[in-house]
């Protein structure tokens, strides 16, 4: 594998550079940024950043450029992921919409549907969200339960959704739904796009342990879509719903890797800072020991991110590997939260302005906990790696 980057793909990642920070929002990622109470005002802040990247021309990089996109390869798309993670960027509020819809459209959708989807998609005019996971269905997701019934020409879905991230937010829902309740659990699946304002459509909020108000309850109560909402075919949502789940998995790591970065640098600046039992935590030979497993971690996963990207230049699809690096990358962000909590000590239940690092390492830990649940628990990923890549007996 090559890992280096020619001396054009190098000046696009200086250009990159050079406009996140002229456009980064002025204070944003440090205490100076005054981050509004109201919901929709954030909102508001996340929606204008990505109009921001579409008309600078850093929003589907990678995109063909008929739906709107800027005909670039995967390899631009990392460069720019990985200058947005060292400047700690917005991730914006189209997140789903981008990294998980679009790209199984690309694959799955008719030239209709992506005509008509994708270029608003990109210009922030339509926030996506994601209806997967039910309340008795979630590690499990071919058992869940939201119905579609056919009837003349339209369909008519019943059920619910949790932990919907932006759906307060979003114009549009891709979602699951049963179709066929006679066949086989894995069967009988259909992927359905949903406007949100439908009559019968209701967002509740979940609030987070740590104060995030992104996940959301959504019921449907009779809601009516036409007929032609269908994405991949009636009853073929189980393999339409993998390939997202692997886009999810497999192609976010590089961008995650450089935050990891900063933020295990901001572990280390801390572990200078505080000292236990007369010494210095940094010059500890225990917590020494942590941090660089910690920090070999995250150069690994580095690593893990190039292979994947490689895989989807090379074959145009992602695998159950995509599910190695899935619980790799969450399992060690967890153990990152666990020991800034462990560095903290006794300081750790405050935060604050004028706490020890401002709650950066108690927002890791908590926020570290969801990751090893979304896109697959770890329990399911070690299953799939057992299964499909180990070819272990189930």
């Amino acid at each position: 594998m090559d890992l280096a980057f020619n001396e054009k793909q190098e000046e696009y990642r200086q250009q990159a550079r050079e406009w996140l920070i002229n456009n980064i929002p002025e204070g944003w990622g440090t205490p100076v940024f005054e981050w509004p109470d109201d919901e929709a005002e954030r909102g508001k802040i996340l929606r204008n950043w990505d109009r921001k990247l579409y008309e600078g021309g850093y929003a589907g990089i990678s995109w063909p450029k008929e739906y709107g996109g800027q005909g670039l390869t995967h390899v631009e798309e990392i460069i720019y992921d990985e200058e947005a993670g060292k400047l700690n960027a917005p991730g914006g509020i189209n997140v789903i919409g981008k990294l998980l819809f679009a790209p199984t459209l690309l694959l799955f959708g008719t030239e209709e549907q992506k005509q008509r989807f994708l270029p608003p998609l990109l210009k922030g005019d339509e926030v996506w969200c994601q209806g997967f996971s039910e309340p008795n269905a979630g590690s499990d997701l071919a058992a869940i339960q939201t119905r579609a019934e056919l009837v003349g020409d339209r369909w008519v879905i019943n059920g619910q959704k949790v932990w919907t991230s932006f759906a307060h937010h979003a114009e549009w829902c891709f979602m699951l739904a049963r179709t066929d309740h006679d066949l086989p659990k894995h069967k009988g699946i259909t992927l359905f796009l949903v406007p949100m304002n439908s009559e019968g459509i209701t967002v509740r909020p979940l609030v987070q342990i740590n104060g995030n108000r992104d996940f959301n309850e959504v019921f449907f109560d009779h809601v009516s879509i036409p007929q032609e909402n269908v994405v991949g075919g009636v009853n073929n949502g189980w393999n339409v719903a993998m390939g997202t789940l692997g886009f999810e998995r497999g192609t976010l790591a590089l961008g995650r890797q450089v935050r990891f970065q900063n933020e295990f640098n901001t572990l280390v600046q801390i572990s200078k800072s505080l000292n236990k039992n007369g010494e210095n935590i940094s010059q500890n030979s225990y917590y020494r020991q942590k941090l660089a497993e910690l920090f070999a971690e995250i150069r690994i996963l580095r690593y893990h991110g190039l292979k994947t990207i490689s895989q989807l230049l090379n074959e145009g699809k992602l695998g159950p590997e995509a599910s190695l690096q899935k619980l790799f990358w969450s399992t060690m962000h967890l153990n990152m939260g666990k020991l800034g909590l462990e560095v903290l000590g006794e300081e750790g239940p405050y935060i604050g302005k004028e706490t020890v690092g401002r709650g950066v390492l108690q927002e890791i830990d908590l926020g570290s906990r969801g990751e090893t649940i979304y896109a697959g628990t770890s329990q399911i990923q070690k299953n799939i790696i057992a299964e499909r890549v180990l070819g272990m007996p189930r």
